[in-house]
């Protein structure tokens, strides 16, 4: 088995920059981006790329090997049907494959493995060992997993967005750019589960997310030039709900502390989808202020007319 390197990123910027540039074997992982919420494992043939979405949110990459050529891994929509850890093949001669996940019962399957930098398992998808038991913890049976792309001809895609391309059940999510108008606002797409909140300094915009699909989106004005990120969540504090940080491996001060108004005035967004995105909130909602992009492509830039600044 190739030997393996994996690094913890702090914030989404950082994990964006080492996902760029990851070699052979190397991986990297920022659980804290998305503590809560349904799990999806993306796997790109093409790039041999994985990556983990928790509740819509980019979380971990790795590179991975998938199947060589008469071996080629399937693509489509897989559950997790079977873990086991210490598991070995029944079909190539006992061999180990520590942490296995089974997505088909011929065979197929996520699990550490060699990672010579291209194609080369019998239609398993191998996983740094790092990666392998890491991921191991944080899924269960009946999670999704979506394979897509050629392994063969590496006809390259581009994902740059932290949000997953596809829904808990692997259903293609639609995440249009805003085209004119101010905000969308769609909460039946998703009635209840965990919620996230994006606010992108890059692309000027809010995203909400609900147990992992998006069921808002809004122009913005954010004056903020911090280059950092910082995840803040809603708890009950002395009987009151208060937005408090969560303090990200390298930020560990913030933790608890208090969103003060301050920070709230960077922040301007509609005045409806403001009142919106307030009846929804319940503690535990997360939101993560972050450099990187919530879209696809070249943004409209917008004007937020009747802007309101959110109450911390």
């Amino acid at each position: 088995m190739a030997s393996a390197q994996g690094a913890r990123a702090t914030s989404p910027p950082e994990f964006a920059r080492r996902m760029e540039h990851l070699k052979p074997g190397e991986w990297v992982w920022a659980p804290d981006v998305s503590p809560a919420g349904p799990i999806l494992v993306y796997v790109d043939l093409s790039r041999q790329i994985g990556v983990v979405y928790r509740n819509g949110l980019r979380i971990a990459a790795t590179t991975v090997s998938s199947g060589k050529a008469g071996h080629a891994t399937p693509t489509g929509v897989f559950t997790i049907l079977q873990k086991d850890a210490k598991h070995r093949s029944s079909t190539y001669n006992n061999a180990p494959m520590p942490y296995q996940q089974r997505l088909t019962w011929d065979g197929v399957a996520l699990h550490a493995g060699g990672l010579p930098g291209y194609p080369e398992s019998h239609g398993c998808v191998h996983l740094p060992y790092g990666f392998a038991k890491e991921l191991f913890a944080i899924t269960r049976i009946g999670v999704t997993v979506v394979v897509e792309g050629d392994a063969q001809r590496h006809v390259r895609t581009s994902d740059n967005s932290l949000l997953a391309p596809f829904d808990p059940q692997g259903k293609p999510l639609d995440q249009a750019p805003l085209s004119g108008e101010q905000y969308r606002w769609n909460p039946q797409r998703a009635p209840s589960g965990p919620l996230s909140i994006i606010v992108s300094k890059l692309d000027q915009r809010v995203v909400v997310l609900r147990n992992g699909v998006e069921i808002g989106r809004s122009a913005a004005q954010v004056n903020d030039d911090d280059p950092g990120s910082h995840v803040i969540t809603l708890i009950n504090r002395e009987g009151k709900p208060r937005w408090v940080y969560v303090g990200l491996p390298g930020h560990g001060e913030d933790e608890g502390r208090e969103v003060d108004e301050a920070v709230a005035n960077r922040l301007r967004v509609p005045r409806p989808f403001y009142e919106k995105v307030k009846a929804q909130l319940v503690p535990g909602t997360t939101i993560l202020v972050t450099n990187s992009r919530v879209s696809e492509g070249p943004l409209q830039h917008l004007t937020v007319i009747d802007a309101v600044m959110p109450k911390p």
